[in-house]
């Protein structure tokens, strides 16, 4: 069983408690007008050609050229395809980072869990080496992938982007329902979440007491991040040859804080 991959990302502290490693996974059903993880969409490996990096070197004009070949790190291939058996050793050499910082291993994307049965795999071989275990997902999954995972992850890193279908299919591309059933699906099993909403003025900026007051009644939300737009993905669009359509607005300290707001005056008991 190989998965495509796209990128490990080594003593991330962004993607769940502690010290983690987390690996992205090719493949998203989702289009979000703000994605910053293009290289991310497609199912397929990507050759991708930063300009502004380009020395000059020749090499790409020469026969039997990889983008490994490539002095100046101009040409990357976003995906490759790996066995559980390859890539779990990389990710067990960092066990005492994450045991001493309460850290563990993260898989992401894309959507990982486009490619269930490989990620269940892995993560039961994770935690029979005692690593901690998270799934960052978009939630637009089968139940039955989720079941496939559930029994092996510690913690559910759930994307929340809109509360209302239209704004979300306006957002995304794709209806929310199935998003907010699988969310209360992990809720009733007693499964630690916590909740991600990317704040992008403009898109989603009134959806967001909508989503405090759904969120509201579910009992085992650990936390909720506010996270703020960035539109840093612009170059990565033009290195893919992908048209870039990011926003242009970024939020304030303000806006964040606002909506920070909005959920501890809902979920008072709650991280933030």
């Amino acid at each position: 069983m190989k998965a495509n991959i796209f990128e490990i990302k080594r003593f991330a502290v962004h993607d769940g408690d502690g010290i983690r490693t987390t690996v992205f996974f090719k493949g998203c059903p989702l289009r979000c007008v703000w994605c910053h993880n293009p290289e991310g969409l497609s199912f397929e490996a990507q050759e991708a050609f930063y300009a502004h990096k380009c020395i000059n070197c020749g090499k790409c004009k020469e026969e039997g050229f990889t983008v490994l070949d490539c002095l100046g790190e101009a040409r990357v291939l976003y995906g490759k395809e790996i066995t559980v058996d390859e890539l779990l050793p990389f990710l067990i050499e960092d066990k005492d980072f994450y045991d001493n910082s309460g850290g563990g291993v993260t898989l992401s994307g894309g959507e990982c869990l486009m490619q269930a049965d490989f990620c269940a795999e892995l993560l039961k071989r994770l935690k029979e080496n005692g690593i901690h275990t998270a799934v960052d997902t978009c939630g637009f999954v089968s139940k039955e992938a989720l079941d496939k995972v559930i029994p092996y992850t510690d913690i559910f890193l759930y994307d929340l982007k809109a509360y209302d279908e239209d704004v979300h299919i306006k957002c995304t591309g794709q209806s929310n329902k199935i998003i907010l059933q699988n969310l209360l699906y992990l809720d009733s099993l007693g499964k630690s979440i916590e909740i991600r909403i990317p704040y992008v003025p403009n898109f989603n900026t009134d959806q967001i007491e909508k989503i405090a007051d759904f969120l509201r009644p579910l009992k085992n939300i650990k936390a909720v991040r506010v996270l703020p737009y960035h539109n840093f993905a612009g170059s990565k669009y033009t290195a893919l040859g992908m048209e870039n359509n990011l926003p242009e607005t970024l939020p304030t300290d303000e806006e964040i804080k606002r909506a920070q707001r909005c959920f501890s005056s809902r979920n008072g008991n709650l991280d933030f």
